[in-house]
């Protein structure tokens, strides 16, 4: 087995440099538990930015991924195969649509949804063609295509990679006054919104915002989509962030937690006056709906439901907080989240700094990430207990203590 520093290294000189990790290399994992190749012991705090909400090599949702490789794992969607059918109902049952439409990463689903979207508004709301509009929400992060950069805010994944897709605008988040006011443009077909703002750091909006937003769509005849890529699934203390204001998106977008962390799985869901709108050759995938993404998801939103974890964020997630609450150092400026889904925010002219407290972290046995320089976030497994929470949470408080 290579040691951890071979592997760094040889990432290093062979891969690209599109990301920053922490100087920490995982070789083998379970539930909220990872370890490195020389046996050190971590407790994830992070869970693959919420992939792995059913913690690390579930065992239910690994025996469907062996059972299902050991018969046929992809056809293209040039066949039919076996389970494809088995999985669209259960998943459309599950959350309550007429029809899904299988892709394999989030930001594929994004695209996926906005291409609906405009669809929708050519052949339903009837806005000319090319002039259909798109509305995002600033600080949103769903990717980095060139449709997801276009709609972005974040100078470091946008700059310098124009010329950008023309049709997308931008409205402060949290704001509905402002969305009532873009959605006067009649060419507007859609406003995509993330229900909490996962990368942004955990930015979560005032009760009442995601009813109006559904409220406000309506109102105009636009698509309210959610990318509850990273919310959705659990998280946040409801089968979908979107629950917890009772509110129902015209198109949904799912990934990550999808498959459990075990392999790229991402659907986008609608009713049929959306998702008909769509014809053969107008969109699609080979990899999308693959007979093992398929019954893996199947498992995997079966863990969700039959562990209850959900409930099991909805819990942990206010004792995680409480606590994090009780920490007197001066240089955090907020607690926030909801569900396991958590951010501490750092000050700014502190002289603290999020990746030095991460780089903390990971020497006392716990990872996480920052991001923006001054939030840390934290997302463990949803299938963490409360003694294995605690655990972490003792970690936290003594090494932010350190810093103060």
């Amino acid at each position: 087995m290579l040691s951890s520093q071979d592997s760094i290294d040889l990432e290093d000189t062979f891969g690209a440099r599109n990301y920053k990790p922490l100087p920490v290399v995982l070789s083998r994992g379970e539930g909220i538990h990872v370890w490195d190749p020389e046996g050190n012991h971590y407790l994830d705090f992070l869970s693959a930015y919420s992939a792995v909400n059913q913690g690390h090599c579930h065992p239910k949702i690994i025996k469907a991924l062996c059972e299902q490789a050991e018969k046929l794992t992809l056809t293209s969607r040039a066949f039919h195969n076996d389970v494809l059918g088995e999985y669209a109902k259960y998943i459309c049952e599950y959350f309550g649509y007429d029809r899904v439409l299988p892709m394999n990463t989030g930001v594929e689903g994004g695209e996926t949804a906005v291409k609906l979207c405009r669809r929708w508004g050519y052949d339903k709301k009837k806005i000319p063609d090319g002039s259909a509009k798109v509305v995002f929400a600033k600080g949103n992060f769903w990717g980095r295509t060139l449709a997801a950069i276009s709609s972005s805010t974040d100078p470091t994944c946008r700059a310098r990679f124009g010329p950008y897709m023309p049709g997308f605008e931008l409205i402060p988040y949290n704001d509905a006054a402002a969305l009532d006011n873009a959605l006067q443009d009649k060419h507007v077909a859609g406003f995509m919104v993330e229900p909490i703002q996962g990368e942004a750091g955990v930015k979560v909006p005032d009760d009442g915002y995601l009813k109006a937003v559904r409220d406000l769509c309506s109102k105009h005849n636009v698509l309210f989509i959610a990318d509850e890529v990273q919310t959705g699934l659990g998280r946040t203390g409801k089968r979908l962030a979107c629950d917890h204001e009772g509110v129902r998106p015209d198109i949904l977008i799912l990934g990550k937690a999808l498959s459990g962390g075990v392999l790229p799985v991402s659907a986008v869901l609608a009713d049929d006056d959306i998702m008909l709108n769509i014809s053969p050759g107008e969109h699609g995938s080979t990899y999308g709906g693959n007979p093992l993404a398929c019954r893996v998801a199947i498992a995997a939103l079966e863990v969700l439901e039959d562990e209850k974890l959900a409930d099991n964020a909805l819990k942990l997630g206010s004792v995680f907080r409480e606590a994090l609450a009780e920490v007197q150092v001066s240089w955090i400026k907020e607690v926030r989240g909801k569900g396991l889904l958590n951010a501490v925010e750092v000050e700014p002219d502190a002289g603290v700094s999020a990746w030095d407290v991460c780089l903390a972290l990971k020497e006392n046995g716990l990872l996480a990430k920052p991001t923006h320089d001054t939030i840390i976030r934290f997302a463990p497994p949803l299938v963490i207990k409360e003694d294995e929470l605690r655990q972490g949470l003792d970690i936290i408080k003594a090494t932010f203590r350190k810093f103060a």
